[in-house]
C-alpha cells in the first residue's frame, strides 16, 4: 500500500465504504449548532445529534476524516509529539454493528490493508470488559501477553457527572520497539505482564492504593508504544445520579489520528518527519536558512522553533479557511494566540520580517487536494495572517506600555514584584512573553516576575481549555416530550397555511394531560401540521388551532426533539382534548414577513460572498417578522461602499425576480451539487435545498432550475416563491459581535417601506428646522461643523497661551535647594501632556533645574517630574522623586532619570506631595 499521508486518508475511507459505510465529508472546525464546544475536537462531534436520536442519520454506518482542533496543548507544541490541529479518521455505527464487527474491522485494516506486523500490535481493554477481551483473544487470536486491561481513566469514555451515553473503550497500540523508548525503559525489553498490571490496577480501583508499574506497558510514557486507534463502545446511558442502564441499540465511535498513522506506516520517529509536515518544515527552513535536524545549526532549540512555526501555520490556515478570524475572545482569541506564538518563535529563528504568509502558502499547497476550500480562500488566509503579523508589532509596543504603566502607577509599598496575574494577562492577551516582562522589570525597576503565580494562571487556563473539549456537554435527553409517544410530526407547510389534523399530545406545565381548558398555557402536538417550527434562524409560526369545542391561540412553534413539532399557546375559548379533529391556521401575513426576511438572508449571504470574497460563511441568523440579521466571519469592518454594494447587488437580484425553488436530497448529494451548508441546522438523512436562479417566468415551482444559481443553500425554512416578493432590502448597518464575527442587519418588504416613509418625514422636519431644502442639508451641516471645529481650535489655542503664561509666571517662583534650581507647583493643566509641555519650557529657560508639576486630572492627583542631565550626573533621579512624592498622595509611580510621572488616590494631598520635593532633592544630592 502507498503510505503517503493522502493515500492513508483515502484508503481508510475506501476500506469502510466497501463495508457499507457512508463517507461523510469533514465538518467545519466551528461546531454546527453546539454552544458547548469551542472547536470540533473529535471525529464524533458532528454526529452527536445522530447518537442522541436528535436527528436521523443518513445511514447507520458512517465513516469520515474529520478536521479537529484542541487548545489543550498549545504551549507544548514544538516538541516532537504535540499538535493543535489534526485529522481524525473514524468509523461509526449508530445502532448497527457493535464490538465484534468493530474489532474485526480494526484488525483487518491494520494488519491487512496497512500491512502492520500482527506481533507488533498490542490491545488494551477496560478492566471489566470481558466481552471485548474475549473477542480480541478468541476470535482475532491475539495472545494474552499482548492484551492489557486498564481502569476508567484510560479505557472508559463518557460524561463525568453529566447525563448521556457512556461505555468502555479498546485501544490498539503499535510497538515501535524497545530502542524507540526513552527514559527508564530505553533499549530494554523489560515489560510488565498484563496479569501483573491488572493486579495493581484492581487494587487501585478497589482499595485506593495507587498503581506504580515497574515495567513498560502500552500506556507507559516511555514512547515505545504509539496509541494508533481508539474504539469506543457506547453501550450504557448514564443518568445524573451516575446510574448506568444498557442502551437498547449500542453504538460505536472510533478514532485514529492520521498523523500518528502516517508516522507508523512511513517508519518515521514522529509526526513532524512525515510527508504531512515535511513540505511545511522545508518552507520554514528556506525562509530562515536553517537546517532542520542538524546539531550544527542550533540543535534542539532550532528544531523546536521550526516545529512551532510549521504546526501553528498549518492550524491557523485551516481555522481561517473554516471561518475563524483573529480576535480577543473565544475562537478568534485562540487563532490569534497560535499565530503570535508562531511569530515569536520565527523571530528566534532570525525572521524579523513578515514570513507567516509564505508558510501559510506552503500549507495551502500541501493540503488543498484534501481540502479545496484552502485554495479557494488562499488570498483571504494570506491576508488575515499578514494583517495579524502587522498587528503583532503594534501589540508588542502596546504591551510594553501597559507593563510600564503597571510599574509606575502601583503604590511603592505594594510593588514587591510583578504579579503572576499581570504577567499572564500581558502574555495571554497581548502576546507579551513573560521572559521579556521579567527582563524589563529586572533591568529598569529591579523587580522580577512571580513565575509561580504566572504558572498557576497558565494551568488554570489549560483547565479551562480542557473543559472546552468535553464532547458530552449537551447530550441530555428531553424526556417530557419523548414520553408523549406522539411519534413523528409530518410537516406540510411550505405551500399552504391551513391544514386539517388531529391532536396527538397535550403538555401542561411539562406534564402530559388529556385535555386543557380556557386560560391554560399548553403545548400541542398534531399528527400533521403546516406550522413551521423555529429553525435555521427563522422564528416559529403563530396562528390558531380550532377544535370542535375550543380554540387555541398559538404564540410559537418549536421542535424540541427530532421529528416532533410542538405548538405553544393559550386556550382562548372552550376546551381541547386528545384525539380532537382540528384545523390549524397559520397567521399568513406574519409567515410571509418571516419568509421575506429568510429569503433576504440568502440574498445577503450570496451578495456578501460576491463582494467580500468566498471566505464569508454564515455564523448565525435571525429571520424575524420585522427584520433580519446575518452573522458572518470577516477580518474587519465593512466600508460604507461595501455595504452599499452588497445592498445594491441584493436588490438587483430582487428586481430580476429570480425563481426560488426547492428540492429534497441527501446531505452528501447537496454538498456535491454545490449547496452551501455552513451553519446551524444539524442535517439528517434528507435535506431541503433552496435555489435562487433564472427568472420566475421560466420556473417550475418546487422543481429544479438548471440556470447558474445566485444562491444555493441547504435550508429547511420557508421562502417566497420569487425574489421579487421580497420587495426591497435595506441594510441598516454592520457591526462587530466579537470573536472575529460581523453582524449585518436589514429589513425587507413592509418594514423597508415604512423605513423609507419615516426617513423621508425626518428629512423634511430637519429641512424645516435648518430652513434649507433637503438637497442642501448636507452643505448646510458641513458649514455648521466647520464653524464648530474653528471654535474648538480657538479654544485649544487659548488654553495653550494660558498655560505658557502660567509657566512663565513660575519662572518667578524658582527656589534654590543647595545650589539647585527647583520649580514645584500645582498647575491648571487638564492632562499630563500639557504638564510635560510646561516642564519642557521651564527646563529650556532654566538650563539646569528640577521641575515638579502637579494637577488633579479626572479626580486623581498626578505629578510630572523632570531633571536636567547635569543634575542627573550629580545623583538626582526624576523617577525616584516622583515615586517618593506620590507616596504622600496614597499612590506610586516612577520612570527614567530625566523624566517621570506618578499618580495617587488623595487629591487633597497634592500640595503636600509637591512641598516634599525640595527635601527629596536635598536627599538625592546627599
Amino acid at each position: 500500500m502507498d503510505t503517503a499521508g493522502d493515500s492513508i486518508r483515502s484508503s481508510f475511507i475506501r476500506f469502510f465504504e466497501e463495508r457499507e459505510h457512508l463517507h461523510m465529508p469533514s465538518a467545519s472546525l466551528i461546531p454546527a449548532g453546539d454552544p458547548t464546544l469551542l472547536f470540533t475536537s473529535a471525529g464524533m462531534v458532528p454526529f452527536k445529534p445522530f447518537f442522541m436520536g436528535e436527528q436521523t442519520p443518513p445511514r447507520r454506518r458512517l465513516t469520515s476524516c474529520q478536521k479537529s482542533f484542541r487548545t489543550t496543548d498549545i504551549d507544548e507544541v514544538g516538541d516532537h509529539k504535540h499538535l493543535t490541529f489534526f485529522e481524525m479518521l473514524g468509523n461509526f455505527s449508530i445502532g448497527d454493528y457493535f464490538k465484534q464487527d468493530a474489532v474485526a474491522f480494526a484488525w483487518d485494516l491494520c494488519t491487512g490493508l496497512f500491512g502492520l506486523e500482527p506481533e507488533r500490535m498490542y490491545v488494551t481493554v477496560h478492566l471489566d470488559d470481558d466481552e471485548a477481551y474475549d473477542i480480541w483473544h478468541d476470535e482475532i487470536g491475539i495472545p494474552p501477553e499482548r492484551i492489557y486491561r486498564y481502569g476508567n481513566s484510560d479505557n472508559w469514555w463518557g460524561p463525568a457527572g453529566l447525563e448521556g451515553p457512556t461505555g468502555p473503550c479498546s485501544e490498539l497500540h503499535y510497538d515501535g520497539g524497545a530502542e524507540k523508548g526513552i527514559g527508564q525503559h530505553r533499549e530494554t525489553d523489560e515489560m510488565m505482564t498484563p496479569d501483573e498490571l491488572t493486579v495493581l490496577l484492581r487494587r487501585e480501583a478497589n482499595e485506593g492504593i495507587p498503581a506504580d508499574p515497574g515495567g513498560c506497558h502500552p500506556n507507559c510514557d516511555c514512547e515505545r508504544f504509539v496509541e494508533l486507534w481508539n474504539l469506543v463502545f457506547m453501550q450504557f446511558y448514564q443518568d445524573l445520579d451516575g446510574v448506568r442502564t444498557p442502551l437498547p441499540a449500542p453504538s460505536v465511535d472510533t478514532g485514529m489520528g492520521l498523523e500518528r498513522a502516517a508516522a507508523v506506516l512511513q517508519g518515521k520517529p514522529n509526526v513532524y518527519e512525515t510527508d504531512l509536515f515535511r513540505p511545511i518544515i522545508d518552507a520554514v527552513c528556506r525562509l530562515t536558512g536553517r537546517e532542520y535536524g542538524s546539531d550544527s545549526d542550533g540543535g534542539a532549540d532550532t528544531d523546536y522553533a521550526i516545529r512551532v512555526v510549521a504546526e501553528h501555520a498549518r492550524a491557523a490556515s485551516v481555522l481561517i479557511s473554516d471561518g475563524v478570524v483573529p480576535s480577543n475572545s473565544e475562537r478568534g482569541y485562540v487563532l490569534r494566540r497560535i499565530i503570535r506564538r508562531a511569530i515569536r518563535y520565527g523571530r528566534q529563528l532570525g525572521l524579523d520580517h513578515a514570513f507567516m504568509t509564505d508558510v501559510a502558502g506552503a500549507v495551502i499547497d500541501r493540503f488543498a487536494v484534501a481540502y479545496p476550500a484552502l485554495d479557494e480562500n488562499r488570498d483571504f488566509i494570506r491576508r488575515v495572517v499578514g494583517i495579524e503579523e502587522e498587528r503583532f508589532a503594534e501589540t508588542f509596543e502596546r504591551g510594553n506600555n501597559i507593563l510600564r504603566n503597571i510599574l509606575t502607577t502601583t503604590p511603592a509599598e505594594e510593588l514587591q514584584y510583578i504579579s503572576g496575574n499581570d504577567a499572564f494577562v500581558l502574555y495571554d492577551t497581548y502576546g507579551f512573553p513573560p521572559e521579556l516582562v521579567d527582563e524589563i522589570g529586572r533591568r529598569e525597576y529591579g523587580l522580577s516576575v512571580d513565575m509561580d503565580g504566572f504558572n498557576a494562571e497558565m494551568e488554570a487556563k489549560r483547565e479551562r481549555d480542557r473543559a472546552g473539549h468535553q464532547v458530552t456537554g449537551s447530550m441530555e435527553i428531553v424526556t417530557a416530550y419523548e414520553n408523549l409517544s406522539a411519534g413523528h410530526t409530518a410537516f406540510d407547510g411550505y405551500y399552504q397555511t391551513s391544514i386539517e389534523s388531529r391532536i396527538l399530545g397535550i403538555l401542561r406545565d411539562g406534564e402530559a394531560v388529556g385535555q386543557a381548558t380556557r386560560g391554560q398555557q399548553v403545548e400541542i402536538v398534531l399528527a400533521e401540521t403546516c406550522f413551521y417550527a423555529e429553525g435555521g434562524g427563522q422564528v416559529g409560526d403563530a396562528g390558531i388551532i380550532i377544535g370542535p369545542n375550543g380554540r387555541v391561540r398559538i404564540e410559537d412553534t418549536q421542535s424540541p426533539v427530532a421529528g416532533l413539532i410542538v405548538h405553544r399557546g393559550k386556550v382562548v375559548e372552550g376546551d381541547i382534548a386528545l384525539g380532537d379533529a382540528v384545523t390549524g391556521q397559520v397567521e399568513a401575513e406574519r409567515r410571509l414577513d418571516a419568509s421575506r426576511n429568510h429569503s433576504g438572508t440568502h440574498l445577503l449571504h450570496a451578495a456578501l460572498r460576491s463582494i467580500l470574497g468566498p471566505h464569508v460563511r454564515q455564523a448565525g441568523s435571525l429571520c424575524d417578522t420585522g427584520r433580519l440579521r446575518f452573522d458572518f466571519n470577516h477580518v474587519g469592518a465593512m466600508t460604507p461602499d461595501e455595504q452599499l454594494s452588497v445592498q445594491s447587488l441584493a436588490n438587483s437580484k430582487i428586481r430580476e425576480n429570480l425563481a426560488v425553488t426547492a428540492h429534497e436530497t441527501t446531505y452528501a448529494d447537496a454538498v456535491r451539487e454545490g449547496a452551501l451548508a455552513f451553519f446551524g441546522d444539524r442535517y439528517g438523512d434528507v435535506v431541503r435545498v433552496v435555489r435562487m436562479a433564472g427568472s420566475n417566468s421560466d420556473s417550475n415551482p418546487g422543481g429544479h432550475d438548471h440556470a447558474e444559481p445566485f444562491s444555493f443553500e441547504v435550508c429547511g425554512g420557508t421562502h417566497v416563491h420569487a425574489t421579487g416578493q421580497v420587495g426591497t432590502l435595506v441594510v441598516l448597518g454592520e457591526s462587530s459581535i466579537g470573536g472575529g464575527m460581523r453582524r449585518i442587519e436589514a429589513i425587507t418588504g413592509r418594514a423597508a417601506e415604512e423605513l423609507v416613509v419615516q426617513q423621508s418625514a425626518t428629512l423634511q422636519a430637519i429641512s424645516q428646522k435648518l430652513q434649507a431644502p433637503v438637497h442642501e442639508l448636507e452643505a448646510r451641516l458641513d458649514a455648521y461643523m466647520a464653524d464648530t471645529d474653528a471654535l474648538r481650535r480657538r479654544l485649544a489655542e487659548t488654553e495653550r497661551v494660558g498655560l505658557r503664561a502660567e509657566a512663565e509666571s513660575l519662572l518667578g517662583r524658582v527656589r534654590d535647594v543647595d545650589g539647585v534650581k527647583l520649580v514645584a507647583s500645582v498647575t491648571s493643566a487638564n492632562n499630563v501632556e500639557s504638564m510635560r509641555e510646561m516642564g519642557d519650557y521651564l527646563k529650556q529657560k532654566l538650563d539646569s533645574a528640577v521641575v515638579a508639576l502637579g494637577a488633579v486630572i479626572d479626580g486623581s492627583p498626578m505629578i510630572v517630574t523632570m531633571v536636567t542631565p547635569d543634575l542627573v550626573s550629580r545623583g538626582l533621579h526624576a523617577g525616584n522623586i516622583a515615586r517618593d512624592a506620590a507616596k504622600l498622595m496614597g499612590g506610586g509611580g516612577g520612570g527614567r532619570p530625566e523624566t517621570a510621572q506618578a499618580g495617587g488616590r488623595q487629591p487633597d494631598r497634592l500640595g503636600a506631595a509637591l512641598d516634599a520635593v525640595s527635601g527629596l532633592v536635598r536627599d538625592g544630592l546627599n
